[in-house]
């Protein structure tokens, strides 16, 4: 009887956590998503510092360097494509690439967050290089 019992509670716990592990799939997305939308919205708001602090610590590195410029102007002068809507989250790991209405993020997970790796980024479906991307990391 108490065989049957541990039987079931480790057939419960595996059940509750194939179940939490979907649902952790579906809270990264959210999240990504989140990050990506926050980004957009910071520098359509012209609140490019803000914008900045949603990069990954490499991206802002690269940006300044090939800018020669502190971040805020070096971002605001790309003139990335401004989105709106969400169209796709594809999540792999603490990778993620959230489709835009007129935008391709690729975004990492940090300690404290998603933050963007690449943004401006456009299919290049002919290309052994998937994506072209306007800021992107080192």
């Amino acid at each position: 009887m108490r065989a049957v019992g541990v039987g079931a509670g480790v057939f419960a716990g595996l059940a509750w956590l194939a179940l939490s592990g979907c649902s952790s799939v579906g809270v990264r997305e959210d999240a990504a998503a989140a990050a990506a939308l926050r980004f957009e919205e910071n520098l359509r708001g012209g609140r490019v510092l803000s914008g900045c602090d949603g990069l990954a610590p490499g991206t802002r590195e690269e940006l300044e360097e090939t800018a020669r410029s502190r971040c805020p102007p070096a971002l605001e002068d790309l003139g990335l494509p401004s989105a709106r809507e969400v169209r796709r989250v594809d999540v792999y790991g603490g990778q993620a690439r959230v489709v835009l209405d007129s935008d391709t993020l690729f975004l990492s997970s940090f300690p404290d967050g998603w933050k963007v790796v690449a943004a401006g980024c456009e299919p290049r479906p002919e290309s052994e290089v998937p994506y072209r991307c306007d800021l992107k990391g080192g």
